[in-house]
């Protein structure tokens, strides 16, 4: 398992709302897309769309699904299967914990 980063407070991202982790700040090639979900838990996935480029943090989130906002195809926040089409292949998924308040990414670790 790789070494967790903190990404800031969980009151850092709004329920419904996303932010972004660049691959500068999170060590790896791909930005990661962090999302506060409806149900109140906190998802990490590639923020981009693996159909066309597109940032996933700026899709519209419904329950714990996010919605691409070019071509609206639709993935899981938690498991990152691509859920209708044009987007066929899933989004990478990452680890996210909460600790003491904190969000703790673990950007080489896929989540369970």
């Amino acid at each position: 398992m790789s070494e967790a980063i903190n990404i800031g407070s969980v009151d850092s991202i709004e329920a419904g709302e996303a932010m972004v982790i660049t691959s500068e700040e999170n060590g790896t090639q791909d930005d990661i897309a962090v999302f506060h979900a409806e149900d109140g838990n906190f998802y990490a996935i590639n923020d981009e769309c693996t159909h066309e480029t597109a940032s996933l943090a700026d899709g519209w989130i419904e329950g714990v699904e996010v919605e691409c906002p070019v071509h609206a195809a639709k993935f899981c926040l938690k498991s990152g299967t691509a859920l209708c089409l044009p987007a066929t292949v899933a989004a990478r998924t990452y680890k996210i914990e909460v600790q003491d308040g904190e969000l703790l990414l673990y950007p080489d670790t896929p989540a369970s």
